[in-house]
């Protein structure tokens, strides 16, 4: 049976029936981490999860979620999100989507208050972040992803 669900941007709206080469952004509240995934269908209409169509959507949530604390724009669209919520809906904190199985392309997980301290003081030293992550999203590109989680790596023990 073929799955008749379009799924659509969290970003832009484009709407896509077959978006196997989109990606999954989810979050742990808790931990402070976000997780990059490859496309799953079975996690893709879960609530927490967030589809970006491309690198520079993805891209742009994680300098999203960097800045403001939560993947969620007020603007944005998941499977969970409704306009009448809002993006720091304590109800959405209780839910960490369970992504097991789904092959993940990156985690980050931040200090928040270095995090904050950065983008105050000196937000481009961020750029190299963002550049390996854009390199890690390219398909089959596995020296860029082991790239990303070293500079991640990096940022997590300056704090």
């Amino acid at each position: 049976m073929m799955d008749e669900r379009t799924y659509a941007c969290a970003l832009c709206g484009e709407a896509n029936p077959d978006p196997t080469q989109w990606f999954l952004v989810t979050e742990n509240h808790w931990e402070d981490k976000l997780k990059i995934l490859e496309w799953n269908t079975l996690l893709a209409s879960q609530p927490g999860i967030h589809l970006a169509c491309c690198a520079s959507h993805v891209q742009e949530l994680v300098v999203h979620w960097m800045a403001m604390g939560s993947v969620s724009y007020p603007f944005a669209n998941s499977a969970a999100h409704s306009p009448a919520r809002r993006w720091n809906d304590l109800s959405k904190l209780r839910a960490v989507v369970n992504t097991t199985g789904a092959r993940t392309i990156s985690e980050l997980t931040v200090h928040r208050e270095s995090v904050r301290r950065v983008l105050s003081e000196n937000p481009e030293s961020l750029k190299s972040i963002l550049d390996a992550l854009q390199e890690a999203l390219q398909p089959e590109n596995a020296t860029g992803r082991n790239q990303f989680e070293m500079l991640l790596g990096g940022l997590s023990q300056e704090s």
